[in-house]
């Protein structure tokens, strides 16, 4: 079995000489299928960046980043773009759901220009909102669902091209307590289901729910804790 994510030996530097910003100082990270990890650091931690890294939204200085076992180095802008859609899931603190669309539509976004027939697209939406507990709610509008229903819907959305990971940039940032909680059950029962999940958060309360959490301070990891006692 090969990791989805193998980091070895990341740097990223803005700038040069004297004025350079050495956002990440050589991070080694592994993410197995299957796991839950919640990458965790304060402002200027260097954890955005890392988050842009493993998103494939921006590539490194230096060191090597396989995702799912595609060399991210030796892609093009074109084939980065291809990657991102196949393999990664994005979720993110502001839901960016089409207004006067409806939740089944939003879903069938990412399919559109996929060369699916319409029922196919119409059943892999149906099927994501599913699995996030939104079917009676496919033909609704946004401003028609809460902020838990939203991002829920956005999960679906992340989910129905079947990526190799999710991978949620504080996706409880905009929601009131109850609605994390129910954003989180989803993600539970996801990884549950076998769904690696990779989330960047600054909460505990998210945190929490991870099996594993690595902490980044001055663009290292600093700690990698497996975690036994896990939210369920």
């Amino acid at each position: 079995m090969k990791p989805v994510i193998a980091v070895s030996g990341l740097r990223k530097t803005y700038g040069s000489g004297e004025t350079a910003v050495h956002a990440l100082r050589g991070v080694d990270l592994q993410v197995w299928p299957g796991e839950y990890v919640a990458i965790m650091g304060a402002s200027g931690s260097g954890k955005s960046t890392l988050l842009n890294m493993l998103g494939c939204l921006d590539t490194p200085t230096s060191g090597r980043y396989l995702l799912d076992g595609f060399s991210v180095a030796d892609l093009n802008e074109r084939q980065l773009a291809l990657l991102r859609n196949r393999k990664i899931g994005f979720i993110f603190q502001s839901f960016n759901l089409v207004p006067r669309t409806s939740a089944l539509s939003n879903v069938e976004l990412p399919m559109v220009y996929s060369g699916l027939k319409r029922g196919e697209r119409r059943r892999r939406a149906l099927a994501a909102l599913e699995m996030v507990g939104l079917t009676d709610r496919a033909k609704h509008l946004p401003n028609e669902l809460s902020g838990g229903q939203q991002q829920r819907v956005a999960v679906a959305r992340a989910l129905v091209g079947g990526p190799a990971m999710l991978l949620a940039d504080e996706p409880t940032g905009n929601l009131d307590h109850a609605s994390t909680v129910d954003v989180l059950g989803v993600f539970d029962r996801l990884n549950a289901l076998g769904r690696t999940v990779v989330v960047i958060t600054h909460e505990d309360e998210v945190a929490r729910h991870a099996h594993r959490v690595v902490r980044v301070s001055d663009g290292q990891i600093v700690s990698d804790e497996v975690r036994a006692g896990v939210v369920a």
